[in-house]
């Protein structure tokens, strides 16, 4: 096990994935700080109970799955903030977690290396042309082209976590996503939602 300092957010992150981030709550903006000198990450977690900005006397609640992050860019915005860009490094599992004096979460975690960029690359069937087309067409839209992401469509790995993160799903089926392990797990989860989606647009018609 190891202690990281986490990031509530309403969003979700994937290995490989990018998102950029404005910090002004001094917890963050130290944490950052500390992050950059120490060439190290943060975890960012899916809020289920409660809002990014501290509150007095509210209650948080995260869920227990996330992804180790490091900070990739950051410079400073034109109001002034810092802002930063991080990329998922790999998932992990939250064991205890608890906050600081300064309401800085932090928690112990166990790395799923098996569910890292680390990971052996799975290459890509011809059963899965059609998912790599689909994230191709994603991946042009103007949104995600500033991300500047790496992707390898060769790799069955990152086409599933690249499509968790892009398609128009919610927060908690996304959540749903992150807590598999195995590309081929989420990409037929992946298929179950397209499905979904696609009778949904069929009803409105």
């Amino acid at each position: 096990m190891e202690t990281i300092p986490l990031f509530p957010l309403n969003s979700i992150l994937f290995p490989k994935g990018r998102i950029s981030l404005q910090i002004f709550e001094s917890r963050y903006v130290d944490m950052i700080r500390q992050c950059l000198k120490d060439q190290c990450g943060f975890g960012v977690v899916l809020i289920e109970k409660g809002t990014e900005v501290a509150r007095p006397g509210q209650k948080l609640d995260i869920h227990r799955v996330g992804t180790y992050s490091s900070v990739v860019d950051w410079n400073q915005l034109p109001n002034g903030l810092l802002g930063v860009t991080v990329e998922g490094q790999t998932t992990f599992k939250i064991v205890e977690s608890w906050k600081e004096d300064n309401d800085l979460c932090k928690a112990e975690v166990v790395f799923r290396d098996f569910d890292s960029i680390e990971s052996d690359p799975v290459d890509v069937g011809e059963q899965f042309k059609e998912y790599v087309e689909l994230l191709q067409g994603l991946s042009k839209h103007p949104v995600i082209e500033e991300l500047k992401l790496d992707i390898s469509f060769e790799n069955l790995r990152e086409i599933a976590w690249r499509l968790s993160e892009l398609l128009p799903i919610s927060n908690r089926e996304k959540q749903a996503l992150l807590e598999l392990t195995d590309p081929f797990d989420r990409l037929e989860q992946i298929e179950i939602y397209i499905s979904s989606m696609n009778q949904q647009e069929k009803k409105s018609y």
